[in-house]
């Protein structure tokens, strides 16, 4: 049987893998040698010199699929401009910052806006961004854009996301529908189950490569301890992915500058992460230390926590876009917000809720912390409703040691709670039926539909 005859230009299958040929030595004194170049990804470029006699099998793959190269390409301007950008789309590589792939593998219809973030993400060694869109911009889906690129360039294979407890459904469900990747969410129940079928002494974190969990139990080292084990030192390909970053903050109060245990939480596993994403619409709390000790956490090698921040040091690793701003540059319709003051001449001096609202303060007094997060907390529910302070006492309430400050906050409680189911100045306006506001219309609005953010009420007598 005699040898194939080779060509320049041939591809050939020797040694398990596929080859070019780019030269070709022949002497009649000697066997013919070929200069291959490997075109299989594992070994893309990779040159080698056979003596093909002496391969146990060597053969040309030229009839294969070669001749098909180029073969039914549409001939029309648009038809070869689709043909040409998907091929480009189909060859992009971790190699080309500039060739997107994440935004045609999901379920979206995507605005030209949300690639800036993808953009400004491949172009980092490590991917620290902090994405700081304003609200309803978007930015779960930008997150799972980067998220889903790095993992097709496979710069990432492990990630966490950490939220607030009320958004890991809805973030398990988004990346699920969305970019379709497959998140656990970690609770009680998901750590008893897997020790239930795997054994008290297995670490839940090593069942699979992407989870959710919430902020609280993000703070619970009970939870951490095994994700701790696996990170080790920073792991290569991770990423922590942390919503509402704002949260990570030191406190700004009169504990000015003082980590919470959020913040510290944060600081020890995010240093165990390659890349890392934080997002959230308020990223200053108008403490520039604070600001500085956020992006700490984000990226310790470009910051340090005490040195301010000038504004090109921050915008190398920050997507900040408002409405307003988006508006003007883009076709997207934002609607216009319209923000009005509607005041209730009738409130009385000594209506229930301030009598509330003076409880408050004196017991921020008694307590020691006013001006701390839990003051503020209280504040800005009762500032929004009765039914909401009593709420959130109630949770203050149940964390409380035995005590003289328990013993007037569940006094505060019970005066609140009995407020509660009679409504105050704000809620009696906003009843359906209210001549004031549903059948005349609030000032800025041509249906009567309601468009005001705040209502201030005027103190009479």
């Amino acid at each position: 049987m005699g040898s194939p005859k080779f060509e320049i230009g041939q591809c050939v299958r020797v040694r398990r893998r596929h080859w070019l040929i780019e030269n070709i030595e022949s002497s009649e004194f000697a066997p013919d040698v070929l200069e291959i170049r490997c075109l299989d990804d594992d070994a893309t470029g990779q040159k080698q010199l056979i003596l093909p006699r002496s391969e146990i099998a060597i053969e040309c793959v030229d009839d294969e699929l070669w001749h098909q190269l180029g073969s039914n390409v549409p001939t029309d301007a648009k038809g070869y401009s689709a043909y040409l950008q998907s091929l480009q789309w189909n060859t992009a590589t971790a190699a080309d910052n500039k060739l997107f792939q994440a935004p045609f593998r999901a379920g979206i219809e995507i605005s030209p806006y949300q690639l800036t973030p993808l953009a400004k993400a491949l172009d980092l060694p490590r991917v620290n961004l902090l994405i700081a869109d304003d609200v309803g911009l978007g930015k779960t889906i930008e997150a799972g854009l980067v998220l889903r690129e790095l993992l097709l360039r496979k710069r990432v294979d492990f990630f966490v996301v950490s939220s607030p407890a009320s958004m890991t459904q809805q973030w398990k469900e988004e990346l699920s529908s969305k970019f379709g990747l497959t998140a656990e969410i970690v609770d009680a129940d998901f750590f008893a189950e897997m020790r239930a079928e795997r054994g008290f002494g297995y670490n839940p974190w090593q069942s699979g490569n992407a989870f959710i969990i919430s902020h609280s139990l993000l703070r619970d080292e009970g939870y951490m301890v095994g994700l701790k084990a696996i990170l080790g030192a920073p792991r290569a390909r991770s990423m922590f992915i942390l919503d509402e970053a704002h949260h990570a903050a030191p406190a700004h109060s009169q504990a000015y500058a003082t980590d919470s245990q959020m913040t510290r939480a944060v600081r020890e596993l995010s240093k165990m992460f390659e890349h890392r994403l934080f997002l959230t619409a308020t990223p200053h709390n108008g403490h520039s230390n604070s600001f500085a000790a956020l992006l700490e956490m984000l990226d310790p090698q470009r910051f340090t926590r005490g040195i301010a921040v000038s504004q090109d040091e921050h915008d190398a690793i920050m997507v900040r876009r408002l409405k307003s701003d988006l508006r003007e540059l883009t076709d997207t319709p934002f609607p216009v917000r319209h923000v009005d003051n509607i005041e209730l001449p009738d409130t009385p001096a000594e209506a229930p809720e301030l009598d509330l609202f003076q409880s408050l303060l004196d017991f921020g007094e008694l307590e020691g912390s006013k001006g701390g997060h839990s003051f503020v907390l209280l504040q800005q529910r009762l500032l929004s409703s009765v039914s909401a302070f009593c709420t959130t006492l109630q949770g203050e309430v149940n964390k409380m040691v035995n005590g003289d400050v328990k013993m007037a906050a569940e006094a505060l409680l019970k005066t609140a709670t009995r407020q509660a189911f009679k409504g105050d100045s704000k809620v009696r306006i906003l009843r359906p039926g209210s001549e004031s506001i549903w059948d005349k219309g609030a000032p800025g609005t041509k249906d009567g539909s309601l468009s005001f953010q705040s209502i201030k009420p005027q103190l009479t007598g």
